[in-house]
């Protein structure tokens, strides 16, 4: 993750900035910095491919899931 730029409180669905991490089943909105260039599209135009997951190549188990707003 390059950049984590906020998280929601799912009770009141504000947005908590200056924060330091998500923890497990927290909302938030990131910047991913990929190793390798994507063909993605934002998710309003595309559900297919303006959706990821992200799995832990060492243990295969999921650790994140999102939608993305732009690509830039």
């Amino acid at each position: 993750m390059a950049a984590l730029i906020d998280r929601v409180d799912v009770q009141t669905l504000e947005r908590e900035d200056a924060v330091e991490e998500l923890a497990l089943n927290d909302i938030g909105r990131v910047v991913l910095r990929t190793s390798a260039p994507l063909a993605i599209d934002a998710y309003a135009r595309n559900r297919r491919t303006g959706s990821f997951v992200l799995i832990d190549e060492s243990t295969n188990h999921t650790v994140g899931a999102g939608m993305i707003v732009s690509a830039g």
